[in-house]
């Protein structure tokens, strides 16, 4: 049973956008924060974006300025807009539902266990 589904990956230039969506069902929504991670095979998981249920947002470092989360809560959609695309984003994008706490400390790198609910993932290709 799909519960956190990702789509809009897609493959881009170099400088380009994309945009990521992910759904997921009412009781997962309304009960966790959201948030985006990427990984590169043989790469470590790098969180990318979250937002809480008031819309507070956190970035990793890598993305500050470039990338944007925002929520639809008629929706029950969550949004990454990515822009100014570089090949180093190449990765599989994957949505979370998780704990705040935890969700957001891990999008700012810190480890605090396990969390939440994974989509499968949506691959986004950057070429120079």
């Amino acid at each position: 049973q799909v519960q956190v589904k990702e789509s809009g990956g897609g493959s881009v230039q170099s400088g380009g956008s994309l945009r990521l969506s992910c759904t997921t069902s009412e009781d997962i929504y309304s009960r966790h924060c959201m948030g985006w991670f990427r990984q590169v095979p043989g790469n470590e998981r790098e969180g990318v974006a979250g937002i809480d249920d008031d819309g507070s947002t956190t970035y990793g470092n890598s993305v500050k300025g470039r990338f944007t989360i925002s929520r639809d809560n008629r929706k029950r959609t969550v949004y990454l807009q990515m822009n100014s695309l570089k090949p180093e984003d190449s990765a599989t994008y994957y949505c979370v539902a998780g704990t705040c706490r935890v969700l957001l400390a891990a999008v700012r790198g810190q480890n605090l266990g396990s969390f939440g609910y994974w989509g499968q993932g949506t691959q986004v290709t950057v070429s120079s």
